[in-house]
């Protein structure tokens, strides 16, 4: 990354932060061993609040009961990737997979059609890091999506002239590939998540390549996001912090944005808190960023030190939008929009994730169901997988390809999947990308993103 020249003291807040930023606090841990009997385990408040650990740890989602068999069982785990682990109970879910919830980054999408239109280069980067920082809303949700089945899609059309497809193209290691456009941009995202398992916390590296062009000009742009952790699976508060450093490279011109964002101190401070800079290809800063990633952000231009330059202000770039009040999943209304039937397109593939049963029946309050219908698509897959091998039959995503490149990231070396034209082909067959209409009761349209003839009737 490029860096100004080192602090002056006379100098205000953005040269020291510009300097010292990579320079983290450490989050606020209170050990509750002591109390409940469970080594290495600690609970952390985010907002610093009073109660005592005991106290603190008794708080969450969980019955007590519930809190102590789920310990007992997922101890073993601790150190381990826990992404494609299947025994998880549907409690902790939410209902919602993992290619619905790639598809949250296009609530904001119009970000990335001002980059587009922007003619100068650095305002390019603040408002595509804008689009990418505008997601982390919707990550503080502390319930688990589901994991997709091998094969599972999920379509979107009729938003801001965007239309997204995400594909499971890969089982173990669990891998989704995903692509977005419209007038404007195209955005294509390969993804492979990573955990560790921690007993009361996970970390979530994303071992991934998202890659967007702005097609008036051709601008390609890269992005390297921070990890996640989730605080307090098992025991207090659950809840959500991403630490670290986001970078956004213009690949086209060599400029790129630094943004850091602040890791949850003692009694909260800096949570939320994001700061950093567009710096051009020689790695000055030319303009400064700062908010909070559950409010706005905002973007001054600034000179080699990373101070405001005379004459300007701070103005916001970016504002989260009103959200539903006491939602019990922390959903935004773009989620709800996302997980309805307003935005498919015509003769939806069997495969969408809004099909899903368990997804369904979770939606609808009914656990047991939910649970049951979780456990016999996983057995199905697993039944898919057993036929597949017995006839020689390796499995090949429908809708991407996978190429010969590798690269590497923070987290591990990912293989990267292409979009194919055979979907696009596919619509043109079935017509035009309008949502259903309402004569198609889509709802009622049977899960199978099954490639050998696997039903919920076999």
């Amino acid at each position: 990354m490029g860096s100004p020249p080192e602090k002056n003291e006379g100098k205000g807040f953005f040269a020291s932060m510009s300097s010292g930023l990579s320079v983290f606090g450490s989050a606020m841990h209170r050990s509750v061993s002591g109390f409940l009997g469970y080594e290495g385990v600690e609970v952390i408040n985010p907002e610093g609040g009073k109660e005592d650990a005991e106290e603190e740890a008794q708080r969450g989602r969980w019955k007590k009961e519930e809190r102590d068999s789920y310990w007992k069982m997922m101890q073993k785990y601790i150190g381990a990737d826990v992404t494609s682990l299947v025994t998880l109970p549907v409690v902790i879910f939410e209902p919602m997979t993992m290619l619905q919830k790639m598809a949250e980054l296009m609530e904001y999408s119009y970000l990335l059609d001002q980059a587009d239109e922007s003619q100068d280069p650095y305002m390019r980067l603040v408002y595509a890091t804008s689009w990418a920082i505008s997601v982390y809303y919707a990550y503080q949700r502390t319930w688990k999506p589901f994991n997709p089945i091998l094969g599972e899609t999920y379509e979107m059309v009729n938003h801001g002239g965007v239309s997204f497809l995400a594909e499971q193209v890969s089982h173990h290691p669990p891998m989704s590939a995903g692509h977005a456009e419209n007038e404007h941009f195209t955005y294509d995202v390969t993804s492979k998540l990573k955990t560790k398992f921690l007993g009361n916390s996970v970390d979530v590296y994303p071992v991934g390549r998202t890659r967007v062009v702005l097609k008036r000009d051709g601008v390609m742009l890269d992005l390297v996001p921070p990890p996640t952790k989730v605080n307090n699976l098992i025991f207090g508060r659950t809840w959500v912090d991403s630490p670290g450093e986001m970078v956004m490279t213009n690949l086209t011109t060599g400029d790129k944005a630094v943004l850091y964002f602040q890791p949850c101190g003692w009694f909260g401070a800096g949570r939320y808190e994001i700061d950093g800079y567009v710096y051009n290809a020689a790695e000055e800063p030319k303009v400064l960023m700062t908010g909070k990633w559950n409010e706005s952000m905002s973007y001054q231009p600034c000179d080699l030190e990373g101070e405001p330059l005379p004459g300007t202000e701070l103005k916001e770039v970016f504002r989260v939008a009103d959200v539903p009040k006491d939602d019990k999943y922390q959903y935004t209304y773009f989620a709800h929009k996302i997980n309805s039937f307003s935005t498919v397109p015509r003769k939806l593939l069997a495969s969408d994730s809004r099909l899903r049963p368990d997804r369904y029946a979770l939606e609808k309050g009914d656990l047991s169901k939910a649970g049951f219908e979780k456990s016999r698509l996983e057995e199905m897959q697993r039944a898919e997988k057993r036929t597949r091998e017995a006839d020689g039959q390796p499995f090949k995503p429908r809708w991407f390809d996978l190429t010969d490149e590798v690269v590497p990231t923070p987290w591990g070396d990912l293989e990267v999947y292409r979009y194919s034209s055979r979907y696009s082909q596919h619509r043109a067959v079935d017509g035009s990308q309008d949502a259903a209409s309402e004569n198609e009761d889509v709802e009622t349209t049977e899960f199978n993103p099954w490639q050998f003839g696997l039903s919920s009737s076999d």
